[in-house]
């Protein structure tokens, strides 16, 4: 999971799609410029055989606006590697005050980090 949050952050398209089961990948997937992410917290996580789950949030931005994505992700294990089954992704918006802490995580108040600008 970790490894394809790491390549959301870096646009890694093609690693994206090889660690997608055959099953429930999509033909093609374009990066999206406008979005950053900034935070990733795996919430619980398990397996049993060949199978696993992860349930986590991720914090990012587009522009000026923040949101959340919360997804419980399932993943089967092929020939040793972990692939991507599929998920039930919902998106929350956030409206991060300036005297809150920094939805990046950072501990820092949101007017003295991201907020700035």
């Amino acid at each position: 999971m970790r490894s394809r949050y790491s390549a959301f952050v870096l646009a890694l398209v093609d690693y994206l799609l090889a660690t997608w089961h055959p099953s429930t990948r999509p033909p093609s997937l374009a990066p999206d410029a406008a979005t950053v992410w900034k935070r990733l917290e795996v919430l619980e996580s398990g397996e049993e055989g060949e199978r696993g789950w992860v349930h986590f949030r991720a914090t990012f931005r587009e522009g000026r606006r923040w949101s959340m994505l919360e997804e419980s992700s399932r993943f089967v294990r092929e020939a040793g590697r972990w692939r991507y089954l599929d998920g039930n992704p919902v998106v929350h918006r956030l409206k991060p005050g300036r005297n809150v802490p920094c939805p990046c995580g950072s501990g820092r108040k949101f007017k003295a980090c991201c907020g700035l600008g």
